[in-house]
């Protein structure tokens, strides 16, 4: 049985010892994830390209996987760039937003991870917190770590608790209502985009999992890493089992 192909929207990284051009990439937690569950991932290089594009090129794959990454232009959800936001790339954010786009039209299985749950609520309309550091949490007597706090000593990741809706794509998906998961992100999700539904909070009430409510459609954000702990969590890698199981 051949395995079904799976979109991976890749980064582009400078140029240096490894190669002297510019290279496009994806994570290997990624590409080991999607491997493990059965598919065949492939990185897409991000490029300029119409929406009629994306749904060509999409349409040749099962699944499309968005990674995590840099943050997303705030001018792209109406808000001025504060000082904490970085990594901005504007060709890397077109390209993923046209792909969102495609997969919807498609209702090609999508899963977002990290900023790709970020990228998905901009592409749809919503806004996001672009530092969450900056909030008050302290009338909520929790503290959150949603990273770690001395990348890159240390730890790779933080880990914290997260409560899932029962009944959810998502809580189907990992066969739990309850998860640890592994967190690395600065920012988070605001006004919610449409067609989207909040599906998982932590316990400081920040929004941790985004599903696409449309008929058919079966988009899942989380503001997680599930891959970074799936070779030890069946919960985190039965994420990816459900993606490929949706291609079938």
């Amino acid at each position: 049985m051949s395995r079904p192909l799976i979109a991976v929207a890749g980064r582009i990284a400078a140029a240096g010892r490894v190669s002297r051009s510019e290279i496009s990439f994806a994570g290997r937690v990624y590409l080991d994830a999607v491997l493990r569950a059965g598919g065949e991932p492939l990185t897409l290089t991000p490029r300029e390209i119409s929406h009629e594009q994306a749904v060509e090129l999409l349409s040749g794959f099962g699944a499309l996987v968005l990674m995590g990454g840099a943050d997303v232009d705030p001018h792209l959800y109406g808000q001025h760039r504060q000082p904490h936001v970085y990594g901005v790339n504007h060709e890397q954010d077109k390209f993923e937003i046209a792909l969102v786009h495609a997969a919807i039209e498609l209702k090609l299985p999508t899963l977002a991870v990290c900023r790709g749950i970020q990228l998905v609520n901009v592409a749809l309309g919503g806004t996001l917190i672009q530092h969450i550091g900056d909030i008050d949490t302290s009338e909520l007597n929790v503290v959150v770590e949603h990273a770690p706090g001395k990348f890159p000593a240390g730890q790779d990741y933080a880990l914290h608790d997260v409560e899932i809706t029962p009944r959810t794509k998502l809580s189907k998906a990992l066969g739990t209502t309850t998860a640890r998961v592994a967190s690395f992100h600065h920012q988070g999700i605001d006004e919610i985009g449409k067609g989207l539904k909040v599906v998982a909070r932590s316990p400081d009430g920040l929004v941790e999992a985004l599903e696409h409510s449309g008929s058919g459609q079966w988009l899942i954000g989380v503001q997680w890493h599930p891959e970074d702990t799936a070779t030890t969590d069946l919960h985190q890698q039965a994420l990816y089992n459900a993606l490929i199981a949706q291609t079938e």
